[in-house]
C-alpha cells in the first residue's frame, strides 16, 4: 500500500498543530511546531489569506489524513465505507481509522508513532489472537487480542517504546497487559476517547458536495 514518504514535519507546519507524526520528537523543544509554526515553503511568512468554506473542509480531512497514515484514495474508502453505515458517518470514520493495526499498536503504546508502528506491523512482529498479521490496515474487532510474538518480545524497538509512552496513557477502549505485551479491545471506540482535534462533520460536508 502507498504511503508518504516525504518530510513530516512540514506536514505539521502546514497544518499548524501537533500530528505527533514523530513520536519522541514531537514531545522536546526540537518540534518544528515549537521552532517555527509556519507553513513550509519560501512565502511561509507571508502573511496568510483567511480560510473559509471550502479551505476550512480541506485542511479537516488533511489533518486526519496525515494523522493516521492514509492517502487520499484509501482514506476515500473509508468514508465510503462509513457513508453506508448506520449511524453518524463522521463518527464511524474515525471509529474505522482508530480500528487500524498500526494505529491499535501505536495506542498500546508499542510504538512511539504510527510510523514506527505501521514498520513493525509490517516486519511481522505482532499477532492479532495468535495469528501474525503483517497488514497495517487490517481492522481489529471487539475481543480481538493484540500481542507482541514472541520471537520479537525482546525488540528494542518495541521495549525502548514502551517505556517512553508509559505517561501517554491507554485509550478507554483497549487494556493493556504489559507484561504479556498484549492488549484487549475491550469495544469500539466513541468519539469521546478518540482524542483527535478535528470536526470531523466537515469532512462530511465536504465529500458530500
Amino acid at each position: 500500500m502507498a504511503r508518504y514518504i516525504g518530510p513530516v514535519c512540514r506536514l505539521c507546519r502546514r497544518e499548524g498543530m501537533k500530528l505527533f507524526l514523530k513520536g519522541e520528537r514531537c514531545y522536546t523543544d526540537k518540534c518544528a511546531i515549537e521552532k517555527r509554526n509556519v507553513p513550509p515553503g519560501q512565502h511561509g511568512r507571508a502573511r496568510r489569506q483567511k480560510i473559509v468554506g471550502y479551505g476550512i473542509q480541506l485542511r479537516e480531512k488533511q489533518k486526519v489524513k496525515r494523522t493516521y497514515g492514509v492517502l487520499e484514495n484509501q482514506f476515500r474508502r473509508y468514508f465510503e465505507a462509513a457513508d453506508r453505515q448506520k449511524g453518524i458517518t463522521g463518527e464511524l470514520l474515525l471509529q474505522a481509522l482508530e480500528r487500524r493495526l498500526d494505529n491499535v499498536t501505536y495506542r498500546l503504546g508499542f510504538a512511539t508513532s504510527r510510523a514506527q508502528a505501521r514498520q513493525l506491523v509490517r516486519h511481522g512482529h505482532f499477532t492479532v489472537n495468535g495469528r501474525k498479521v503483517d497488514i497495517p490496515s487490517y481492522p481489529v474487532r471487539v475481543g480481538d487480542t493484540v500481542a507482541v510474538r514472541p520471537t520479537s518480545g525482546e525488540n528494542p524497538t518495541i521495549g525502548h517504546a514502551m517505556e517512553e509512552v508509559k505517561g501517554r496513557g491507554i485509550p478507554e477502549w483497549l487494556l493493556l497487559d504489559a507484561d504479556k505485551k498484549a492488549g484487549t479491545v475491550s469495544s469500539l471506540p466513541t468519539r469521546e476517547q478518540i482524542n483527535l482535534p478535528v470536526q470531523e462533520q466537515l469532512i462530511v460536508e465536504l465529500y458530500s458536495k
